[in-house]
């Protein structure tokens, strides 16, 4: 529920002060700050915490979020889900919550809260059609509504564990959340991930360089503390390929109809290479802040 993540955010307009006025409570159905900002809660009970005036972007759509729901009930990737909840869940700092930035239906988070009784869940994603099911995926998950460039929602130090699965990375904000004892888990696909199915269907494939791009964002926060590779073969129907195919980011460049088309030439079932790597970082001590003499200003970042 949303009530059980309330005290792990923060206001997205007043947070920068980092002043107790950025801390949000429940007032009817909104989220306010004691600065008068208001964030109303939607009745399927997630609430859109992205700073006034700013779109929502271009989240998963609604066909793209059924999709996964349709795939994800199936248990393809009930595997993976465990695997990961085997990492994750023994580097849960206490005290902390757990956050999975582009959770999209929570299913990894579900999955991770499963084995930490007790422990609040918080799913943070741009769709709102994502959000709706999130808000649902467990009883002590809440889901919100931010964009991942543009800074977490989120208290500094408020989770003992964050979660980025097949998802955006953002080294500071990952840092600026996660208590000093806590642990980044990130699963991201390797090479030969769904390797049958890239190119017949026209997915994207996996950056040669993604393991660099990924150390450089991540690197000055975080060092990795372990890494494990996750395996499966999966036999998939048509139907099952379909909605692999159409929950990811390549359903953008093929209407339903050739997709469809594509996968009518696959044998039925298919068989289909999972392949992830499960890595697990421990954060860097954060630098302390250079001194300031008195009467000295700090230059500020435009």
């Amino acid at each position: 529920m949303l009530d059980d993540v309330i005290g792990y955010l923060r206001c997205p307009q007043c947070a920068s002060g980092h002043s107790g006025n950025s801390a949000l409570r429940r007032v009817g159905a909104a989220l306010c700050c004691r600065a008068g900002h208001s964030f109303d809660i939607a009745r399927s009970g997630y609430v859109n915490l992205l700073p006034g005036g700013l779109s929502a972007g271009s989240g998963d759509t609604a066909p793209m979020v059924a999709a996964r729901q349709d795939f994800l009930s199936g248990g393809h990737y009930e595997g993976l889900a465990s695997a990961l909840a085997d990492v994750a869940a023994p580097g849960c700092a206490p005290g902390g919550c757990v956050i999975e930035l582009g959770a999209g239906t929570g299913y990894y988070l579900a999955a991770v809260l499963d084995r930490l009784p007790g422990v609040a869940g918080l799913a943070l994603d741009l769709s709102k059609s994502a959000l709706k099911v999130a808000a649902r995926s467990h009883p002590r998950a809440g889901a919100v509504g931010c964009d991942a460039w543009r800074g977490l929602p989120v208290a500094d130090g408020a989770a003992g564990l964050v979660l980025s699965v097949f998802a955006p990375r953002d080294g500071p904000e990952f840092r600026r959340v996660l208590r000093d004892t806590g642990r980044l888990i990130v699963v991201a696909p390797a090479a030969d991930h769904l390797a049958e199915l890239i190119e017949l269907l026209g997915l994207l494939t996996v950056d040669p360089r993604k393991e660099d791009r990924l150390a450089a964002k991540l690197g000055p926060y975080f060092e990795v503390a372990a890494a494990s590779e996750y395996r499966a073969r999966l036999d998939l129907g048509h139907t099952a390929v379909s909605s692999l195919a159409a929950m990811g980011p390549g359903s953008w460049h093929a209407d339903a109809e050739t997709l469809a088309e594509r996968v009518a030439h696959l044998p039925n079932p298919t068989e289909v290479n999972v392949a992830v790597t499960i890595t697990s970082y421990r954060p860097r001590p954060t630098p302390p802040a250079p001194p300031t003499c008195p009467g000295q200003i700090r230059p500020t970042l435009s």
